[in-house]
């Protein structure tokens, strides 16, 4: 006689159960999980090695990266032409955390963290895009030369390259710096306060958080700091901020600590909140070619979120989960970009960490 099952799957309650399951998880658009290595050709950075926390990319779409914990690799990607392989250019000789990868014209400089504070790192760039890895595997490492302190016995917090690629301003926990991509030798140009993310605005200017309610800001052609130069607006503003640049005019989005969403421009300042995200705090977002902003919010159990500036509408996109390949669940992120072809790239910032690709829904025409 066989066992009667212990549950009706037609019954109202189950499916509305598998429902509700179901939409946790992501909702629209596909999401892609890469391990960091080539697949089938070499093994991925070590469990406690590979969290990604630090991500740039350059115009012909390789992704360049940073990885933490313990010991910091830097890392190389490109999903164009025959490629699809993320590579590990190397660990960095005494870092446990990266804060910051930035991409010159020529070469790459990451900044990261040890027990002896924040230094500067550079290397050149690889060459991914355009070599055959269907028949052929080889890639040469390029050396990692330290470029020194960016500020004696401070950790560096974040670090942004400007428009032009020929140079990087970045703080760390008491200064600002910085330095030419093709003379990466730090120096320091003011002291403020390293508190989250750094971002560059809609005229060129870098902003990043100040004392009080308020924004530094620093004038790259003058090499001018200016303390408290913009007001935040009304918000819960104890905590680190997080920074997306839209790639088509520049406009900034952050968010408080209560996931209230603003955008912000050098001419127009801080919009009144745009929306609220479904859960807090924002993590690392990015913009696409459209306009729409999209991003992780909530700790240790993210939720993708978007943002569209048309509709003027927050929209939840449930957890993070890649169902090709291997299956893997994505709950923590450290940085994201914004891809060649208007695709979003989030880093995993987990053990086993890898990057993921997001390609969002196309909508329709009205």
């Amino acid at each position: 006689m066989q066992n009667k099952p212990r549950f009706d799957r037609n019954s109202p309650e189950i499916k509305a159960y598998l429902r509700d399951v179901a939409q946790t998880f992501t909702r629209e658009g596909t999401l892609i999980a890469f391990e960091t290595c080539m697949p089938g050709m070499t093994v991925p950075i070590p469990l406690d090695e590979s969290r990604i926390t630090a991500l740039d990319i350059i115009p012909d779409g390789t992704i360049y990266g940073g990885t933490s914990g313990h010991q910091a690799h830097l890392i190389v990607a490109c999903f164009r032409g025959l490629t699809g392989l993320v590579f590990d250019i190397g660990a960095v000789e005494g870092a446990t955390q990266c804060a910051a990868v930035c991409c010159g014209a020529k070469g790459v400089v990451a900044f990261v963290n040890g027990p002896k504070g924040g230094r500067a790192v550079s290397t050149k760039l690889v060459r991914l895009f355009g070599q055959d890895f269907i028949q052929e595997w080889g890639v040469r490492r390029p050396a990692i030369e330290d470029q020194g302190e960016c500020a004696p016995g401070e950790a560096v917090v974040d670090a942004v390259a400007l428009a032009s690629r020929k140079q990087v301003v970045g703080t760390t926990t008491g200064h600002v710096f910085a330095l030419d991509t093709d003379a990466p030798k730090p120096r320091i140009v003011g002291e403020a306060p390293g508190k989250g993310k750094i971002a560059v605005g809609s005229r060129g200017g870098v902003f990043g958080r100040d004392e009080g309610d308020s924004l530094w800001r620093y004038d790259p052609e003058r090499q001018a700091l200016e303390r408290r130069a913009v007001k935040l607006p009304a918000g819960d503003w104890s905590q680190s901020l997080e920074w997306a640049a839209d790639p088509h005019d520049g406009l900034l989005y952050t968010a408080d600590a209560q996931g209230q969403l603003f955008s912000f421009s050098e001419a127009a300042g801080f919009s009144a909140p745009l929306g609220r995200t479904m859960l807090k705090p924002v993590g690392p977002m990015a913009v696409t070619f459209d306009g729409r902003l999209f991003g992780f919010c909530g700790a240790e159990i993210a939720k993708m979120f978007s943002y569209d500036p048309q509709q003027r509408e927050v929209t939840n996109l449930g957890v993070a989960v890649s169902i090709i390949g291997r299956r893997r669940y994505g709950y923590v992120f450290g940085d994201a970009v914004t891809g060649r072809d208007g695709e979003l790239v989030f880093g995993e910032n987990d053990n086993g960490g890898h990057l993921w690709l997001y390609f969002p829904r196309i909508k329709s025409r009205a």
